[in-house]
């Protein structure tokens, strides 16, 4: 672009030369996560897909949107931007795939004070990283450059996904039944939820990025900036031989809010606390913070990401197939009949 032409947008803080390098630099990265529905590039005013709909009866589209919340903070705090990306795909694939549906694409949002191309090169790149474990296309997405918006080095990341689901296929919770299954996948450490909480602890703590975490042989900036793990793969290679009749993405809320989302109102979880393996990060919280288990299971994951409701006669079958896909798994609890319509419906036995 003509530097005469761009002149008085660069004099009030915004830089459309860098804007153009950043959106030829992520081409490339981009296009590899491009899928057969895929018929436009990066650049147009719209992402054009063309969903294979083959073996649907009926075709329900299903979407989702989310953000990484002050878990960018520390992205910001340590300098490290190429992980927060496949959170941000993450916390809606996983949101729409409790549903039973394929991801198809995804759109991002990247907004910033001053466009560094470097950090938004890397975020994005995550973006693409989350997209290709999601078996989805990253089909377009915004790059904002806002002067005085945001605090200097600081951005803000959103997006959304789109699904398919066959309309006989979506998963609801309605035929959970009393004595099912209640299986819980491993989580890969925070995600992307109860950081607010989780940086006034570390604060508390005076541990920097590069010190160990207690209890773990990585450092305080790896276990944080851990990313979201994403369950496509597992879920859909469950529900292609398995009944699935419920499932959960653990997110803000931790288990009292999240479990409860699927139920039908006769039943209740039983959660057999201990039946799984905590990650380290998640004592040193409990510990460091001053915290009790409920007030844990109430924030954070507790290790444990996603949750599948199964009958009992195929939860051994179940478990078998997710921990053969190297991921962990583990019978958590089980389903039980609702005597007080006043209590919670997540019970938990510590």
């Amino acid at each position: 672009m003509s530097e005469d032409r761009s002149k008085a947008y660069t004099d009030a803080g915004v830089d459309i030369n860098a804007g153009n390098a950043l959106v030829s630099r992520i081409k490339s990265i981009v296009a590899r996560t491009h899928t057969n529905g895929v018929i436009s590039d990066i650049g147009g005013f719209g992402g054009l897909f063309k969903p294979d709909l083959a073996g649907m009866d009926e075709p329900v589209l299903v979407s989702s949107t989310d953000g990484v919340g002050t878990k960018l903070k520390c992205a910001f705090q340590f300098g490290k931007h190429d992980t927060v990306g496949i959170d941000l795909v993450a916390m809606s694939v996983n949101d729409i795939l409790v549903q039973g549906a394929r991801p198809l694409f995804f759109l991002d949002y990247f907004a910033t004070g001053k466009l560094d191309v470097d950090v938004a090169a890397s975020v994005i790149s995550g973006v693409a990283e989350g997209c290709r474990r999601a078996s989805c296309a990253l089909l377009g997405g915004e790059t904002a450059e806002m002067p005085e918006m945001y605090a200097p080095g600081e951005y803000d990341l959103a997006g959304f996904c789109v699904g398919l689901v066959d309309n006989t296929r979506i998963v609801d919770g309605s035929s959970i039944r009393v004595g099912d299954s209640i299986i819980g996948i491993a989580s890969t450490g925070l995600h992307s939820n109860g950081y607010s909480l989780a940086r006034k602890v570390l604060a508390q703590s005076g541990l920097n990025g590069t010190d160990p975490l207690p209890g773990s042989d990585r450092t305080v900036a790896e276990v944080l900036l851990e990313p979201t793990a994403i369950y496509v793969d597992i879920v859909r290679s469950v529900m292609r031989d398995f009944a699935i009749k419920g499932m959960i993405h653990v997110t803000g809320g931790g288990f009292y809010d999240n479990i409860p989302r699927v139920l039908p109102a006769t039943v209740e979880a039983h959660i057999d606390f201990g039946s799984w393996t905590v990650p380290p990060v998640f004592n040193w919280l409990l510990a460091q913070g001053n915290l009790t288990w409920p007030e844990m299971l109430q924030i954070f994951n507790c290790g444990i990401g996603y949750i599948m409701i199964v009958s009992p006669d195929v939860c051994d079958e179940v478990l078998g197939r997710v921990n053969a896909m190297h991921a962990q798994a583990w019978r958590i609890g089980t389903i039980g009949r609702r005597r007080d319509k006043a209590a919670e419906q997540v019970q938990v036995a510590f």
